[in-house]
């Protein structure tokens, strides 16, 4: 039988530590969920928050290095914001707790500097843009489709209370795409826009468009446009329970993987 993972999330609060909550509670008695680390909810009982029994007893904390002087955990779940995300991986790599990220925002910098610590206290780090299995493969089949298709552009569309724009999963599809076809110049030489920002934001040539509405949750476009064809390639995340599954499986494989890790993809079977 394998060994219980202790599990500590970040970002209880928000709808994607929620999701995570619920998800490793019913992942007992192979993972278990030892701590909850939210200031927006400091004090309060987990269960009793989520309304599940199986919380009840945990209380959520406000600081993580607080928390982590008093468990003992193995892996570290991040969902909080771009603020905090770097200070908390390094905290808890620090503790020797194996962070697995879902939160976007962090630069090469950022990436850098986790790495030598990583690498410093031998415990790996699992940066992960999209934990939906659909979204990965919906990556893959795009950087395929880049090796016969130059053309093409890319269009997220999140619900309104994200902070960022893009999002990680679509400039991770585009360093992919970038990685098979390189840097090239789309559209017309003279393009220009009447309304500054109408084409999307430009990476290595392809664009990418941004739309935040009520009522959207995670999905993503990949358009491709040749001679006589146009090739779509789309995945729709219509609930956040969409997610649990690749992040179940990041929880239970982090600490199997040595320095920084970026992409759910590296650890598919």
């Amino acid at each position: 039988m394998d060994k219980e993972i202790s599990v500590v999330i970040t970002g209880v609060a928000g709808k994607m530590g929620r999701e995570t909550a619920k998800a490793v509670l019913a992942e007992a008695p192979a993972l278990k969920l030892v701590g909850a680390v939210d200031p927006r909810a400091d004090g309060k009982d987990l269960g009793d928050y989520l309304g599940l029994a199986e919380g009840r007893g945990i209380i959520i904390g406000g600081d993580l290095n607080r928390l982590l002087q008093g468990v003992k955990a193995d892996v570290l779940v991040d969902f909080t914001n771009p603020q905090a995300v770097l200070s908390n991986a390094k905290t808890a790599l620090e503790y020797g707790v194996a962070p697995v990220i879902g939160t976007t925002g962090l630069d090469e910098v950022d990436i850098a500097e986790l790495r030598e610590i990583s690498e410093r206290v031998g415990v790996a780090v699992l940066i992960v843009p999209n934990f939906a299995l659909g979204a990965v493969l919906m990556m893959e089949f795009a950087r395929r489709a880049a090796q016969y298709f130059r053309h093409v552009e890319i269009i997220e569309m999140h619900h309104d209370q994200k902070i960022d724009a893009p999002s990680g999963t679509a400039i991770k599809t585009a360093q992919m795409i970038a990685g098979e076809r390189g840097s090239f110049k789309q559209g017309h030489p003279e393009e220009y826009e009447k309304v500054p920002g109408a084409r999307g934001g430009e990476f290595e040539g392809l664009r990418i468009h941004s739309v935040r509405l009520p009522g959207l949750v995670a999905h993503q476009q990949v358009i491709f446009g040749g001679p006589g064809q146009i090739l779509s390639i789309r995945h729709d995340s219509l609930h956040r329970e969409s997610f649990m599954p690749g992040v179940i499986m990041a929880i239970r494989k982090v600490r199997d993987l040595r320095g920084v890790v970026i992409g759910l993809e590296k650890i598919l079977d």
